[in-house]
């Protein structure tokens, strides 16, 4: 079985720890498998795009959804070390406004699965991460939304005294956020 699903406070976003088999020349494991994905997860989807960025230490993207078509994304660090955030946005759900943390790096090889409805960021706190993501549906920058990163309502513990000390490096969309209680969220 090249999955195992584990769970986050969150029932939906799951992280999931891949088999890898390793020896003396390296190591193979698969990095997507559509019939394993399904089965750890219960959905069968098809992913559209896939996302390649590099960030340096101390480098805070998100919290970012899309209001209109929502992206699940399958996230993954190749090189280096990200926290990584989903928060659920769905007014309809138990869960709305809570949130769940991971850890994923090139060491770890664990994944996390963010369903549609959630919105997503991530710290690095590694010198540098290459940080790799699956989505469901296309960016379609109009739909974009941005969740204030330390907002108050949803404290977030973004390790930031442990792991990445002082403010973090935000882009001006990042700096710009809106605060939780007044933000464009599902139903």
């Amino acid at each position: 079985m090249p999955y195992t699903a584990i769970p986050t406070p969150l029932p939906e976003v799951l992280i999931l720890e891949p088999k890898v088999f390793g020896d003396a020349r390296g190591f193979f494991y698969e990095s997507f498998n559509a019939n394993e994905f399904q089965r750890v997860t219960g959905h069968s989807t098809t992913f559209v795009q896939d996302n390649h960025s590099k960030s340096a230490k101390g480098v805070l993207r998100g919290l970012h959804y899309q209001i209109e078509h929502p992206q699940g994304k399958l996230v993954r660090v190749t090189l280096g070390e990200v926290l990584d955030v989903a928060v659920d946005v769905r007014r309809s759900s138990p869960q709305f406004g809570k949130w769940a943390t991971a850890t994923l790096s090139a060491e770890n090889r664990r994944q996390l699965w963010i369903p549609p409805g959630f919105a997503h960021g991530f710290l690095v706190i590694s010198e540098s991460a290459e940080f790799l993501y699956k989505t469901t549906d296309y960016w379609y920058p109009e739909y974009e939304r941005c969740i204030l990163w330390n907002d108050a309502d949803l404290a977030i513990d973004w390790q930031l005294q442990a792991i990445a000390p002082g403010m973090p490096q935000l882009s001006a969309k990042d700096s710009a956020g809106a605060p939780f209680a007044s933000a464009e969220t599902y139903r």
